[in-house]
């Protein structure tokens, strides 16, 4: 699977709000997310978790790849990440800000070429840069028979 290849990932409801997250093209286990009660069970993390997770998985894999980039050969990085939710205007729960620490496991004398490895890894993340910029999240919801019930009707049969 090639960098520009459309990337799918496929959901199907358990009970509740539990999901089985199916990730298209990859030999890899489910993954089970869940809401935190009361709506859910806390059977797995939630879609909240799992976009922090995305967000330091990704600039930690950013932040490994311009290390080595310039010639360096850490060890193992550690990364945290926090974000308070907090009700909007219209009183929907969202993350205006979150806080990412990445732990490198030397010393700074220990790198080579530093300063433009911390300059520049970010630009590498996908998942950050994406969530900085805002995605254009487009929605097609289909009933059972696949008319389009909302969204885009180009792929609707007859259309």
């Amino acid at each position: 699977m090639g960098i520009e290849d459309p990337i799918t990932v496929v959901l199907e409801q358990e009970e509740d709000f539990a999901f089985r997250i199916r990730f298209e093209g990859l030999d890899v286990p489910e993954v089970l997310s869940d809401e935190a009660a009361p709506l859910g069970h806390d059977q797995g993390p939630n879609p909240t978790r799992l976009l922090l997770a995305s967000i330091a998985n990704c600039l930690s894999a950013s932040l490994l790849f311009a290390l080595r980039k310039h010639r360096n050969t850490p060890g193992k990085l550690r990364a945290s990440i926090t974000a308070v939710p907090v009700r909007n205007a219209d009183g929907r729960w969202r993350l205006p800000q979150v806080e990412a620490t990445l732990h490198l496991p030397e010393a700074n004398a220990d790198y080579q070429h530093l300063e433009r490895v911390l300059e520049t890894f970010e630009d590498f993340c996908t998942v950050t840069q994406s969530v900085r910029q805002g995605i254009d999240v487009q929605v097609t919801v289909k009933d059972a028979l696949g008319h389009v019930l909302r969204g885009d009707h180009s792929g609707e049969a007859g259309a």
